[in-house]
């Protein structure tokens, strides 16, 4: 039985909404700065992608936005965002978007060991059809709730740790335009709207976090 409901559906809508419009400017911006350096426009790519993805998943029925291909780009691109900056403050910067596309990877995963049985089965149907002797059921089902509170626990860090971070980005104050000097506000003057893009993606990927997809 699907567990789409017209309130899931709305929330899902102003989501995917909220992604596109954020995909639209990264693109913009990307349009904007044609001299920006291969990592940067490695990492306007890798923005777009994540957010144009986010806004499409509530409404894909499966792959490509689900499984080990989109798992292993997401894992890449947050490999990127680590090991790439060259400096301790702008590590802490690339902190967030990595932090992202790990919840992106950890989203898009398939769960493993699921076994497809139907909904009316007594549980010795279910255990035989899924070729597990019936002495070892009680221990299989047990290492599937700790792999279901190992599951949970990773969702809570990463929907905790990027709530945080949407609060830091979407209470900044803007970057003055003029009077920046040092690179970190210089780059920032030039995209004034980054925090609150950065931070309505973080948002938005915490949110995802918490829904059924």
């Amino acid at each position: 039985m699907s567990d789409r409901t017209p309130a899931l559906d709305a929330v899902h809508g102003m989501l995917t909404l909220l992604f596109a419009v954020v995909a639209l400017h990264v693109l913009w911006h990307a349009v904007r700065s044609p001299g920006a350096g291969r990592r940067a426009r490695v990492d306007l790519v890798l923005h777009c992608a994540m957010a144009a993805a986010m806004a499409a998943m509530p409404w894909s029925p499966g792959l490509p936005l689900t499984g080990r291909a989109a798992t292993v780009f997401f894992t890449a691109a947050a490999l990127w965002f680590l090991l790439t900056p060259h400096r301790a403050a702008v590590f802490v910067d690339r902190l967030t978007p990595a932090v992202g596309m790990a919840a992106m990877a950890w989203m898009s995963r398939t769960p493993s060991g699921a076994v497809s049985v139907s909904a009316s089965a007594s549980p010795q149907e279910t255990v035989a059809a899924a070729g597990i002797p019936a002495a070892h059921h009680t221990v299989a089902h047990g290492h599937a709730d700790d792999a279901s509170t190992a599951a949970t626990l990773v969702t809570v860090v990463l929907t905790v740790y990027l709530l945080g971070c949407a609060l830091r980005s979407l209470t900044r104050p803007m970057p003055a335009l003029r009077a920046a000097t040092d690179p970190a506000h210089r780059a920032a003057a030039t995209d004034p709207y980054g925090y609150v893009r950065d931070g309505a993606m973080a948002l938005g990927t915490a949110v995802m976090l918490l829904l059924p997809h």
